[in-house]
C-alpha cells in the first residue's frame, strides 16, 4: 500500500507580518513538515527566509504539535551553514548538488549533525549526476519549476524524472522519500501520488494558501487527492 502523503506547506508563501500567526494555525492541522526556503541571491536570483524565521517556526512547533521542519538550501556552498541551520531547528536539510564542489561530503556533514539528508534535483539535474549519493539520501526533492520563486506552474516534462527516481529506488532497494516542489495542483498531486510513487508535496498557493477554506479543510481535502 502506498505511503501516506507527506504534506509540506511552503512558508515562503506567507506574508512576513503574519508568519507566526499562520504557522501556529498550520501547526494545529494534519500537515507534516514545514518547508523553509533559504536563498542567498547568488545560487538563485532571489532572497528567501532567514535563520531567525527558522528559529521562530521551531519555537512554535516545539510549543505545539512537534511538526518537522525542512530547510531548502538555495545557496552556494551550503556546507558553511549546516551547523547553524541544524542548531536553529531544521530536521531535514536539502542541498542542490550543483551548489557544492563535493556534495556527498555535505550530506555526510548533515548526518553528523543528526539530521535527515535531502538532495534537490532542478529541472536540468539528471539522475546520473546524483545516483551515487542516493544511498545516503533520506529525501529526494524534484523541482518541477525553476527554483527561486513561489507560485510557478508545473513543468510537464519533469514528470519523467519522478518516474525514473521511483523506478531506481525500487530496483536498488533504496528508501528515500520522493517529494515534489513546484506547481502542486490537485491534478499534479493526484497523478504523481497514484502513478509515480511520489509521497511528498510542497504546498503553495495552488491548493493551500489564499484559499476560501481554512488550512485544516484544505489539508484534509489534499489527503483525498
Amino acid at each position: 500500500m502506498q505511503d501516506k502523503k507527506i504534506l509540506c506547506p511552503s512558508i515562503l508563501n506567507l506574508p512576513i507580518m503574519h508568519i507566526a500567526e499562520e504557522v501556529t494555525k498550520l501547526d494545529k492541522t494534519d500537515m507534516d513538515i514545514f518547508h523553509v526556503d533559504i536563498m542567498d541571491g547568488t545560487f538563485v536570483p532571489n532572497f528567501g527566509m532567514s535563520v531567525r524565521e527558522l528559529q521562530m517556526i521551531r519555537e512554535i512547533t516545539d510549543a505545539g504539535n512537534k511538526k518537522l521542519i525542512d530547510c531548502h538550501m538555495m545557496v552556494m556552498n551550503p556546507h558553511r551553514y549546516i551547523q547553524m541551520i541544524a542548531e536553529a531547528g531544521a530536521d531535514i536539510i536539502y542541498i542542490h548538488p550543483e551548489s557544492e564542489l563535493i556534495p556527498s561530503a555535505t550530506l555526510e556533514l548533515i548526518q553528523r549533525h543528526g539530521k535527515k539528508t535531502g538532495l534537490i534535483l532542478n529541472p536540468s539535474t539528471s539522475l546520473e549526476m546524483v545516483k551515487d549519493m542516493l544511498p545516503i539520501t533520506d529525501y529526494v526533492m524534484i523541482m518541477a519549476v525553476n527554483p527561486g520563486f513561489a507560485g510557478r506552474s508545473f513543468m510537464p516534462y519533469t514528470r519523467q524524472k519522478f518516474v525514473d527516481l521511483h523506478t531506481y529506488r525500487s530496483e536498488y532497494n533504496l528508501s528515500y522519500h520522493l517529494v515534489l516542489d513546484g506547481g502542486a495542483t490537485k491534478e499534479v498531486i493526484s497523478d504523481l501520488y497514484h502513478n509515480c510513487g511520489v509521497e511528498g508535496f510542497v504546498l503553495g498557493k495552488q491548493e493551500l494558501f489564499f484559499q476560501e477554506d481554512d488550512y485544516e479543510t484544505c489539508i484534509n481535502r489534499i489527503r483525498l487527492y
